[in-house]
């Protein structure tokens, strides 16, 4: 198990890597941050833009300003905002806890929706209640995430003033977004727990249990279940990656105070410390997501434990 946790933390560290690398390099095509600076001062010269440039470190070569920022990083230092000279890490320190708690109830919603109708789907197989559930489903996957959201706004703060539109008034403002984002989510999750059941509860080991007597709640959820959870976990600690890089168009319809509002701001200012911050600690969570799913895998199911 240490082998294998080793050979994982050093695969995560390339990956982080090799996205700031990409981000960094990226991020310097989409404009000129002295422009951007410059803007609303009435006559700029050249030399004023090089000035600029040169106070923001801009005017050294590109690998010169990357291993500075990878230095920076290793100290836990990300960098001082181009707009407002604010620390980079302070800034993601106050957006990140959003951006994680909207993420996480997310994904907890669409599993409480999502396995119990998955399982009712699969021992109705064929009957009205599974093709409702199914139907339901498809209707799901057929939304996009943005008028969903507007949809539910118009509905529930608006029509029914129930909840606040957007932004973050206490726990009541969580709910909307939420929502959204778990439906979406347990269109997809709903007709995996379905597929994964059907194939389970054909297995012969499922007979024997319930020729023994046993409830058929115990054999579903104790027996069953137990030997889904293999790619029901696979697929939500990717889900969860996918929610996380995602999360922005969300966040931007709820006014959502999290990474996603942040880096979409850092794109539109071409704030490159701000925009490659937010990426890095992105990229992060994503990889210690996938590595914790790694691990449950020995958890759930002895046999594939890594030695």
């Amino acid at each position: 198990m240490t082998g294998f946790l080793i050979k994982r933390v050093l695969q995560a560290v390339f990956v982080i890597v090799a996205v700031t690398l990409l981000v960094s390099y990226a991020v310097r095509l989409t404009g000129d941050p002295a422009l951007m600076l410059s803007q609303g001062s009435g006559s700029v010269t050249e030399q004023d833009l090089a000035n600029i440039r040169q106070a923001l470190g801009l005017n050294r070569p590109f690998h010169e300003q990357y291993l500075s920022y990878m230095q920076g990083l290793l100290h836990g230092d990300f960098g001082r905002s181009f707009m407002g000279g604010t620390s980079v890490a302070k800034l993601i320190g106050d957006a990140l806890p959003a951006t994680l708690m909207l993420a996480f109830t997310s994904l907890i919603v669409s599993i409480l929706i999502s396995l119990p109708l998955g399982i009712q789907a699969a021992i109705k197989r064929g009957k009205s209640t599974d093709q409702a559930i199914r139907i339901l489903s498809l209707v799901g996957l057929s939304f996009p995430n943005f008028w969903l959201a507007l949809m539910l706004v118009l509905l529930l703060s608006i029509t029914f003033p129930l909840l606040p539109p957007s932004g973050w008034s206490g726990p009541a403002s969580l709910v909307l977004p939420s929502l959204t984002m778990a439906i979406i989510l347990s269109a997809t999750n709903i007709r995996l727990v379905r597929t994964t059941m059907l194939e389970t509860l054909s297995a012969q080991y499922i007979m024997v249990a319930r020729s023994k007597g046993l409830k058929e709640r115990v054999v579903l959820y104790k027996h069953a279940l137990r030997n889904c959870a293999i790619p029901l976990i696979t697929y939500l600690g990717l889900q969860f990656g996918g929610l996380i890089g995602g999360i922005v168009v969300i966040e931007m319809v709820f006014n959502w105070p999290g990474l996603g509002t942040l880096a979409f701001d850092a794109i539109s200012g071409r704030d490159y410390p701000v925009l490659q911050g937010t990426v890095t600690v992105l990229a992060t969570v994503i990889v210690l997501v996938n590595l914790i799913v790694d691990i449950a895998y020995g958890i759930v199911d002895p046999r594939i434990r890594t030695r």
